[in-house]
């Protein structure tokens, strides 16, 4: 497991990676919740066909910058954004306590 920090969160946020096509496809379908953040990498693009609570979208470049972030409700298709190299999911609301919003340097720290 990785971690993910940006300036504006006090502490490592928990990082699951999806760098497989098939844990890019699942992303975090059949789940409740998660604790921290998926990076789907590469990825420019999401839905939440068959998800069970609403999710935070960042789009990230090829640096990890946020290019924008979006709430997304349960069964919906996300437009693809172009530069987008990698996508950060969590739940709804948490990216902007954590500070996440366009413009922003997130990094991404192997444990």
């Amino acid at each position: 497991m990785a971690t993910l920090t940006t300036p504006g969160i006090p502490a490592p946020v928990p990082l699951e990676v999806a760098v497989s096509a098939h844990a890019r496809r699942r992303g975090l379908l059949g789940r409740d919740g998660i604790d921290g953040a998926l990076l789907l990498s590469p990825a420019g693009a999401v839905h939440t066909l068959g998800m069970r609570f609403a999710i935070d979208v960042a789009y990230l470049d090829r640096k990890y910058r946020v290019l924008a972030v979006r709430t997304m409700k349960p069964g919906r298709v996300g437009r693809p954004r172009p530069r987008s190299r990698h996508i950060l999911e969590a739940e709804a609301g948490t990216m902007e306590r954590w500070g996440v919003r366009r413009g922003a340097q997130v990094t991404v720290h192997d444990r």
